[in-house]
C-alpha cells in the first residue's frame, strides 16, 4: 500500500501505525474512571486535547516535526502510565488531563511532517494511505483490546503507554533530520476566511464522524444483534477501507478536493438516513459499510486540501486550528445525540452541513486562501498533465 511512496513517508506511516495499536484506551477511559467520573473524565480529556492539538501547532515552531513527534508519543506514553497507576477522583481527573494535554500535540507535527516529504501532486495519496493504515491498525487494536480488558482496564493504559514509547524511539531513529523552519510571530498570525469556513466544515463531517463510530454498537445491539457482531462489522469495515480508499483515490484524484467532499458527505448523509431509519439487523450492518466505503473514499481529502493552500510557514498552524474541529466535536455529540433522540440523525444532519458550507458566496472578493486553492489545485493538475 505504501510502495513508490517516500521512505520518509513510509516511516512516518509505520510510526503511526505502532501507536495505533494500541490507541484504544480513550474508547474505554469511561470504564477506567468507573461511573462516578466517566462523564466528568471524558470531558476534562476533551477540553484538554483541544488545547493539546493547538499546543502542537504553536510549538511547531520551534522544533522540528520528528523531535515534536517523539516528545508528544513519550509524553503520552508516560501520562497513561500515570493513568494507569491513579486512584480517587484527584488522581484519574488530573491523569485525564494529562493524557489529554499530551494526546493531541505529535498531530500537527505528523500532518506537515508528511506535507514536506508528499511528492508533488500526491498529497492526497499520502494522506489517504495513513489513514486507512491507521483505520487497519486500530481493527487490530481492537482486537488486543478484547483480550486485555477481561484481565482489567488498566492494562489497556499500560500497553498503550508501551506502544507509544515504542513509536517514540522509531520516530527518533528514522525520521528525517529537518530544519527548523522560519516562525510565524503569535501575535500577527490570523486564520483566514477560507480556514475558518474549512474548519466549520470539518467540524460539520467530525461531528457526523463521531455520531456513526461512537454509537453504532449501541444501535446495533438495541436492534437485537448478538453481543459478536459490532466487532466483526467495525473489523469487516476496517479491511475494506484500504482497497476502497484506494480505489476511490484512483477514480477521483483529478477532481478537486472540496468536489470531493461534498459528494462525498451526500453518500455519507444517505447512508446515515439509512442508519436511522432501517430498524433490522442486516439493514444496518449494511449501510454502515456503504457508508464506511465512502468514507475510506475520502481519508485524506482535509488534509491534502489544508497542505495544498496552506502558505508554507503557515502550515503548522493551518493543521492545528483545522484539527480543532475534532476537539469540538467530539464532547458535543453525546449532547446534540440526546437532544435529537440518536446518533444517526445527528450524524444525517451533520454530513448535510458539509456541502452547504463549501457554497461560496456568489457575490464579494474571495480571500487569499481561496486564491492560493484555486492556484494549487491548477498546479496539481498541471503537474499530472505533464507526468502522463
Amino acid at each position: 500500500m505504501t510502495g513508490g511512496l517516500p521512505r520518509p513517508v513510509r516511516a512516518l506511516i509505520g510510526v503511526r501505525v505502532i501507536n495505533q495499536l494500541g490507541a484504544y484506551v480513550m474508547a474505554f477511559l469511561a470504564v477506567l474512571a468507573g461511573p462516578d467520573l466517566a462523564s466528568a473524565a471524558l470531558a476534562v480529556f476533551g477540553v484538554a486535547a483541544l488545547a493539546s492539538r493547538w499546543l502542537g501547532g504553536v510549538l511547531l515552531d520551534r522544533p522540528a516535526p520528528r523531535t515534536l513527534i517523539a516528545l508528544g508519543l513519550a509524553c503520552t506514553g508516560a501520562a497513561l502510565l500515570v493513568l494507569a497507576a491513579a486512584h480517587g477522583p484527584p488522581q484519574t481527573l488530573g491523569a485525564a488531563a494529562l493524557v489529554g494535554l499530551a494526546f493531541e500535540i505529535y498531530e500537527p507535527a505528523t500532518q506537515e511532517a508528511l506535507a514536506r516529504a508528499a511528492p508533488v501532486g500526491r498529497q492526497s495519496d499520502v494522506y489517504g494511505v495513513l489513514g486507512t493504515s491507521l483505520v487497519a491498525a486500530g481493527a487490530v487494536g481492537g482486537l488486543l483490546a478484547a483480550v486485555l480488558l477481561p484481565l482489567g482496564a488498566r492494562w489497556l493504559a499500560v500497553v498503550d503507554a508501551a506502544t507509544c514509547f515504542a513509536a517514540a524511539v522509531l520516530a527518533l531513529i528514522f525520521l528525517p533530520h529537518e530544519p527548523v523552519r522560519r516562525r510565524v510571530r503569535d501575535g500577527a498570525w490570523r486564520p483566514s476566511a477560507r480556514l475558518v469556513r474549512l474548519t466549520l466544515a470539518g467540524t460539520a463531517f467530525a461531528a457526523g464522524y463521531l455520531a456513526v463510530v461512537m454509537y453504532l454498537p449501541f444501535v446495533l445491539l438495541q436492534r437485537g444483534a448478538p453481543a459478536w457482531l459490532p466487532g466483526l462489522a467495525l473489523t469487516g469495515a476496517a479491511v475494506l477501507s484500504p482497497l476502497t480508499g484506494r480505489l476511490g483515490r484512483q477514480v477521483l484524484d483529478r477532481l478537486p478536493h472540496e468536489r470531493v467532499l461534498a459528494l462525498g458527505t451526500l453518500f455519507l448523509a444517505v447512508a446515515a438516513f439509512a442508519l436511522a431509519a432501517g430498524r433490522s439487523v442486516p439493514l444496518t450492518v449494511g449501510a454502515y459499510l456503504a457508508w464506511a466505503v465512502a468514507d475510506s473514499a475520502l481519508q485524506g481529502r482535509w488534509q491534502a486540501l489544508i497542505a495544498e493552500i496552506a502558505p508554507e510557514a503557515e502550515r503548522p498552524r493551518w493543521f492545528a486550528f483545522f484539527g480543532s474541529s475534532w476537539g469540538v466535536a467530539q464532547p458535543a455529540v453525546p449532547g446534540l445525540a440526546a437532544l435529537a433522540g440518536g446518533a444517526m440523525p445527528v450524524a444525517a444532519g451533520a454530513f448535510l452541513l458539509v456541502p452547504l458550507i463549501f457554497r461560496r458566496p456568489r457575490h464579494g472578493v474571495p480571500d487569499a486562501g481561496a486564491s492560493r486553492g484555486r492556484a494549487a489545485i491548477g498546479e496539481r493538475d498541471r503537474s499530472q498533465g505533464e507526468m502522463v
